[in-house]
C-alpha cells in the first residue's frame, strides 16, 4: 500500500464505451486496435484471439503473428511417450511392479486373514467406523447366523437343547433322542419309582375299599341307614390313601430327579449309571417333593373353582419341577413367566406331553377295572382271586410306564427348549447346573 491516491478516472462521454463495457479495447492494446502483446490474432474478421497466459510462453504454444499452417495451434506434441508405453507392442508394456499391498504368495491383498485397517464387528455404519451422519448403526447382538461358537451358545446339533426355529420337528428328534440313549436306565428307574408305588397304592386301595360291602348290604336292606362303622372306615380309608399319596409322592421325585440326570447326563456324552442317578434323586428328592405338593394344591384350589383354572395351573405350572431342578430357585414364578412368554410354544408342547400321558393312563385304567370287576365283596378271601388281582393291576401299572417316560422326557425337553428362547445354552451348561 501507497500514500498516494489512484489516478483520476476520465468520466465517459455519451456513446463512449465504459470500463465495463464489452466492446470497449482490452487493457493494455496497442493504439490503433492492435492487439497487445499476449494476444493471439484471429482469422480475418474476427477479433483477438485468446489472451496468451502471462510469463513465459509455454513449450508448444503458438508465437503471435500471422497463423502458421504447419505449426500445432495449442499445446506441442509430447516429450515422449507416456509412462508404461512400448512402441514394440503397440500398447501398453507391462507394469513396473505389483500395486502396493499385493502379495503373490496368497494372490490377494496384504496378509491373509487380516481385515482392512479400520474394520470393526459388528459395522458401526460410517467411515472411519462410528463416523457418519448418523453414528453407530444399531447391530443384533449375538453371533453371526448360523455360527455357533464352541462351548456355548446354540448348536443346532445339541442333544438336549432344541434350538428357536427347529420347530416340532426337532423337539420330537430331541425326545427320540433321550428314549434312544437312556432307556436302559430310565425302564429300571420309572419301575422302582412310578410303577411299582403305584402298584402297591391299588393293591392297598382295592383291599380296603368298603365301596363293594356297603353296595351288597344296601341290596340286601333297601331300609338300612349307614353301614355300621361307617365313619371310622371311610376316616381309616382317606388316611391311608392320603398318606400313600404323599409317600408315593416322594418317591416318584426321586425317580424324575434321577431321570433328568440321566437325560442331561448322556444328551453330553457323560456316563449314567442307575445307581448313581438314584443317589442323585435321593439328594433332591426332597425339595422337588414340596414343590411338587404346592403345585398340587394349586391345581386342586382351581379344580374346586372350575375345571377351566384347574387346566390353566396345569399348563402354566408344568416347568415348575424342571426349573427346581435346574435353577433351584422360584419355580412357581419362572414356570408362570415361561408360559405366558412363549404360550403357543408352550401350550404346544405341554398338551402333546398331557395327550400321551392322557392316553397312556387311562387305558391301563380301564383294563384294570375291568380285569378286577367280579372278584367279590373281598378279593383277597382266597388265594385265586388275590393272584389274579395282582397280576392285573401289576400289568396295567407296566403298560402305563409309556406315559411316565413321556411325562419325563417331554417336559425336560421343553424346559431346555424354552431355556433356549431366553438365551444361548446348550446341554452342557444345563449338566452343568443340575450338578
Amino acid at each position: 500500500m501507497t500514500d498516494q491516491s489512484p489516478p483520476p478516472t476520465t468520466p465517459s462521454g455519451p456513446g463512449e464505451p465504459g470500463p465495463s463495457d464489452p466492446t470497449s479495447p482490452v487493457s493494455g492494446a496497442a493504439p490503433g486496435g492492435s492487439p497487445a502483446s499476449g494476444a493471439d490474432p484471429g482469422p480475418p474478421g474476427y477479433g483477438p484471439g485468446p489472451a496468451r497466459p502471462l510469463g513465459p510462453t509455454p513449450q508448444g504454444w503458438g508465437q503471435a503473428g500471422p497463423p502458421d499452417p504447419t505449426a500445432q495451434g495449442g499445446w506441442g506434441p509430447p516429450a515422449g511417450p507416456p509412462p508404461g508405453w512400448d512402441p514394440a507392442q503397440g500398447g501398453w508394456g507391462p507394469p513396473a511392479g505389483p500395486p502396493p499391498g499385493w502379495d503373490p504368495a496368497q494372490s490377494g491383498w496384504g496378509p491373509a486373514g487380516a481385515p482392512p485397517q479400520g474394520w470393526v464387528f459388528p459395522p458401526t455404519g460410517g467411515y472411519p467406523p462410528g463416523a457418519g451422519p448418523y453414528g453407530g448403526q444399531p447391530w443384533y447382538p449375538g453371533a453371526p447366523v448360523g455360527w455357533y461358537p464352541p462351548g456355548h451358545g446354540l448348536d443346532p446339533n445339541d442333544a438336549l437343547v432344541t434350538p428357536p426355529g427347529a420347530g416340532v420337528g426337532g423337539w420330537f428328534e430331541r425326545c427320540a433322542g433321550a428314549l434312544r440313549r437312556g432307556w436302559r436306565q430310565l425302564v429300571p428307574i420309572m419301575l422302582l419309582t412310578q410303577v411299582l408305588p403305584a402298584a402297591v397304592l391299588s393293591v392297598v386301595s382295592l383291599g380296603l375299599d368298603p365301596s363293594p360291602g356297603w353296595e351288597a348290604q344296601a341290596e340286601m336292606d333297601p331300609a338300612a341307614g349307614l353301614p355300621d362303622n361307617f365313619a371310622a372306615t371311610l376316616v381309616t380309608l382317606v388316611a391311608v390313601l392320603v398318606g400313600g399319596s404323599l409317600l408315593i409322592g416322594l418317591v416318584q421325585a426321586v425317580g424324575w430327579a434321577a431321570g433328568s440326570w440321566v437325560i442331561t447326563q448322556q444328551a453330553t456324552g457323560r456316563p449314567a449309571s442307575v445307581d448313581a442317578a438314584l443317589r442323585y434323586g435321593l439328594r433332591r428328592a426332597l425339595g422337588l417333593w414340596g414343590w411338587t405338593l404346592l403345585v398340587s394344591v394349586l391345581i386342586g384350589i382351581g379344580f374346586c373353582f372350575c375345571v377351566l383354572p384347574s387346566i390353566y395351573l396345569a399348563f402354566a405350572l408344568s416347568m415348575a419341577g424342571p426349573v427346581y431342578l435346574f435353577e433351584r430357585q422360584n419355580p412357581i414364578g419362572r414356570s408362570f413367566g415361561m408360559f405366558h412368554a412363549r404360550l403357543g410354544l408352550l401350550l404346544g408342547r405341554v398338551a402333546l406331553v398331557g395327550g400321551a400321558v392322557i392316553v397312556g393312563t387311562v387305558v391301563p385304567g380301564v383294563l384294570e377295572s375291568v380285569g378286577t370287576t367280579g372278584v367279590g365283596t373281598d378279593p383277597f378271601a382266597s388265594p385265586g382271586t388275590a393272584v389274579l388281582v395282582v397280576a392285573v393291576i401289576g400289568v396295567t401299572a407296566v403298560l402305563a410306564l409309556p406315559a411316565h417316560l413321556a411325562q419325563l422326557i417331554g417336559l425336560l425337553i421343553t424346559y431346555a427348549e424354552q431355556r433356549a428362547h431366553e438365551a444361548p445354552v446348550n446341554g452342557a451348561a444345563l449338566a452343568a447346573e443340575l450338578g
